[in-house]
């Protein structure tokens, strides 16, 4: 490459991976693999070692990471938080234990260690308490996000043992993959788009303002190497051993490896068992085990030479594509699933892979018979992630996104700023009715047993039930003996029937339905955007359903954790005429639309008197301080408005509503100044 070329080549990867980069750190919305970003990063480093008076000051070989995210704390990091020098091939593996020896001139002993696939963060411990937890931000500075680390379980707040009076200990933290599971079909339940993988989710979740949503999300963490002056330890795996000792969670799956025959064995051990974790991992780190070896050896300015990552590429296999479903879900997304020829992919044969929605039907400009390579690295759901277009057939008909439901021809439409198209035929569309049902009888919702596996369609397809209150019809002689034969995804015929025992069974647990409570019963009926923890708030400020139905959307909106969209949602749910007739048929069938709420208070010193609450606080949590502020009289509000009575400012409150509450004269209390004010 000349010279002039080079220059182009260089300006265009930095811009490239800096925008990669942007959209991992500070967006958490990357759009490309791992493997592909340490592809185009090496080919910059080599450009630049061939031409280094080109090397742009902003070039991602330069730095750690990416961005500092500005919405919390950023601290300065005691010792830099390096990234390790990734590596894709055995060869590599060797030609980094040639170089470790050569340097040392000695016999090494390794670490093997998984490499997990979440977000890095560092504790810090002064006497057995933990005193902070930052990010890895740009390995020089990060973010302090401590309060939502504390609701991490298996991080400890206290030790025991011996520990050092001070000391810095990092790990990861990651989602496990039944809660990211779970998460998910939550957020589906509640008509949200779900994430894309667990590591993403992850790092959004760290971010998260609210420390108690943070701590529903049941994050975990794995730590890995403690840091510390005049540590007593003279190895690695001697001082993670200790600190086992001390409470915290160290993986039992490290090994000690004497020559790179037992590393390659390591990783050869984990290609397909990691497929067997309870979480995700994307490789194998590699650590040289003596600390003073490790200071001999020393870093560059990015990465340890001690140590070094390897990391499995993304599964993935190419098949072809037979057609395209298109999939309609309760709330009336509709979602394409690609059809392939079946293909063996981490250890199962996978015969459909997910599409998402139109926009990457149109990006990957997807044809009917294409060679696709589809992947499921860190995804739940294996996905089409490229197309081989130079097998591409001639004449072949591009894949075009449907413009009309699949399931009843209404027109689709799509909602500004979402990628989903929706039918909007919410009462006639069959697969819109029976995961309306399928949700209101559900454990978490109505918890009515015997009608899953193909029940609900069965009753469906015979006319008995096209509404959630049709139900509470149903008789025990109009379900027995109803049965129905299909072909279930694996190949094999199997029936759905309804027998005496399970017929009775169904109808004794419609009627035990009726006590269940008022929340409950909210979240079941399917408001869009409503889950569990929504209809619990919106049943503790409307402790009927004859308020809530009557409520406004500026009522809605001051409510804790009701913003615009779902407040829009509740009003238009009980604006449409066909939920007020169900509605009012379930009343009449004797379902809970009503509870007593505990309304004692403490005092009444913040009677008439209107709060906003924004920030983080050290002596309680967010919810405490609304729940203190309610429980002395007074009312806690969502938004600022010249009817607002105080604002109480918490640490990393939002520069806009610090603007606001000034612009209107509104009063600003500090945690101390509020204290004072209930107890005086």
């Amino acid at each position: 490459m000349n010279f002039e070329k080079a220059q182009l080549r260089m300006a265009e990867l930095c811009q490239q991976l800096n925008d990669h980069n942007y959209r991992y750190y500070v967006l958490n919305q990357p759009v490309i693999s791992d493997y592909d970003f340490d592809m185009l990063l090496e080919e910059l480093i080599n450009l630049e070692k061939q031409f280094p008076e080109w090397i742009s000051p902003d070039s991602p070989s330069q730095r750690v990471g990416g961005q500092i995210t500005k919405q919390f704390k950023t601290v300065r990091h005691q010792y830099p938080m390096l990234s390790l020098s990734n590596s894709y091939s055995e060869a590599e593996i060797l030609e980094f234990h040639k170089r470790t020896i050569k340097t040392l001139e000695h016999a090494v002993e390794y670490v093997c260690e998984l490499k997990y696939d979440g977000l890095a963060i560092g504790l810090r411990y002064e006497k057995g308490i933990l005193k902070q937890a930052v990010t890895r931000g740009d390995g020089q500075q990060g973010d302090d996000v401590t309060t939502n680390v504390k609701t991490i379980k298996s991080i400890p707040l206290k030790l025991h043992g011996n520990f050092p009076d001070e000391f810095e200990i990092r790990g990861e933290i990651f989602f496990p993959l039944e809660s990211f599971r779970q998460i998910n079909q939550q957020r589906i339940e509640e008509g949200l788009p779900a994430f894309a993988n667990p590591r993403n989710a992850a790092a959004g979740t760290l971010k998260m303002q609210d420390s108690a949503e943070v701590a529903k999300r049941k994050l975990d963490c794995w730590l890995y190497y403690l840091l510390g002056e005049n540590l007593p330890f003279k190895s690695h795996y001697e001082s993670l051993q200790a600190a086992k000792s001390w409470g915290f969670k160290i993986s039992s799956h490290m090994a000690l490896c004497q020559n790179e025959h037992e590393i390659y064995e390591y990783i050869h051990d984990w290609r397909l068992g990691r497929y067997e974790l309870p979480f995700d991992i994307d490789g194998i780190v590699i650590k040289v085990n003596d600390f003073a070896q490790q200071e001999l050896l020393g870093s560059t300015a990015k990465s340890p030479r001690w140590a070094i990552a390897y990391k499995y590429k993304a599964e993935e296999v190419s098949t072809r594509l037979i057609s395209v479903d298109y999939q309609v879900g309760r709330t009336g997304a509709v979602t394409p699933v690609a059809n392939l020829e079946p293909v063996l992919l981490a250890g199962t044969t996978v015969k459909r892979a997910s599409l998402h929605n139109a926009d990457i039907i149109q990006s990957l400009d997807l044809h009917l018979n294409d060679i696709v390579v589809i992947e499921k690295g860190g995804e739940i759901i294996p996905k089409i992630t490229s197309v081989k277009y130079q097998f591409r057939e001639t004449g072949s008909r591009a894949v075009e996104f449907v413009e009309v439901c699949p399931e009843c021809q209404t027109l689709l439409i799509r909602t500004p700023g979402e990628a989903a198209w929706y039918c909007p035929n919410s009462y006639h569309c069959p697969p819109q009715i029976k995961g309306r049902l399928e949700h209101f009888i559900s454990r978490k919702a109505m918890n009515i047993e015997g009608l899953g596996e193909g029940r609900i369609e069965l009753l469906f397809d015979h006319g008995l039930v096209k509404s959630l209150a049709d139900l509470y019809e149903l008789r025990f002689d109009s379900l027995l003996g109803l049965e129905k034969s299909y072909e279930s995804e694996d190949g094999k015929l199997r029936k759905v029937s309804f027998r005496e025992k399970t017929s009775q069974n169904i109808i004794d647990s419609i009627e035990a339905s009726k006590t269940i409570p008022y929340p409950r019963v909210l979240f079941a009926i399917g408001i869009r955007y409503v889950g569990e923890t929504i209809a619990k708030k919106l049943a503790e400020a409307f402790p009927s359903l004859e308020l809530l139905m009557k409520s406004t959307f500026d009522q809605l909106v001051a409510v804790d954790e009701i913003g615009e969209k779902i407040a829009e949602s509740v009003v238009t749910f009980f604006a449409d005429a066909e939920n007020f007739t169900t509605v009012e048929r379930l009343k009449e069938f004797g379902l809970q639309f009503s509870h007593s709420v505990n309304r004692s208070l403490a005092s009444e010193k913040l009677t008439g008197k209107s709060f906003v609450v924004s920030g983080v606080f050290t002596q309680f949590s967010r919810d405490e301080a609304k729940n203190l502020i309610e429980s002395h009289g007074g009312k806690v509000i969502g938004s600022i408005s010249a009817k607002t009575s105080y604002v109480l400012a918490g640490e990393q409150m939002g520069p806009s509503k610090r603007e606001k509450a000034n612009q209107l004269g509104i009063p600003l209390l500090t945690e101390a100044e509020f204290i004072s004010l209930i107890e005086n």
